[in-house]
């Protein structure tokens, strides 16, 4: 994925796209957000790793002096409407009983991650830094996947 691609694709998953344009509407119908309004009882995680390589391959540009807005909006949409609609007491899906705790739990998780590395990122701390956290959540979700096998 290159940076264009990674852009739009960000874009799609934060719910933005220009009017009029019927595929970037239907993309972000299938993307992070677009998961959760409306809510179809399921969290698709190949959204979140999309979402932290699209990070990685945005991670120069999120380190340097000056900035994409429309990128650092894209991650802090992105991660205030999925903590509103998902997590807070009184967002749509908790509110209305539509998510479970473990859904909960995970979707906090990844908004944490997400978060967190855009942070370390726009702080100048380094993609090391910024991706340990999620590189620790892969080693644990295959170790997880290893002993099911075993």
């Amino acid at each position: 994925m290159n940076r264009e691609q990674a852009i739009e694709r960000l874009k799609q998953h934060a719910f933005v796209y220009g009017e009029n344009d019927p595929e970037g509407e239907a993309a972000a119908a299938d993307g992070f957000l677009g998961m959760l309004r409306p809510f179809r009882g399921t969290l698709n995680e190949d959204h979140f790793h999309e979402l932290m390589r699209i990070l990685d391959v945005l991670a120069d540009d999120l380190e340097r002096e000056s900035l994409d807005r429309s990128v650092v909006s894209a991650f802090w949409s992105l991660c205030q409407y999925a903590r509103a609609w998902a997590i807070e007491p009184d967002g749509m899906l908790r509110s209305n009983g539509l998510i479970s705790d473990e859904q909960l739990q995970r979707m906090a998780q990844w908004i944490d991650m997400l978060s967190y590395a855009v942070m370390v990122l726009l702080e100048g701390g380094g993609r090391e830094d910024a991706f340990w956290t999620y590189n620790e959540y892969r080693n644990e979700q295959r170790r997880i996947a290893d002993s099911h096998q075993a």
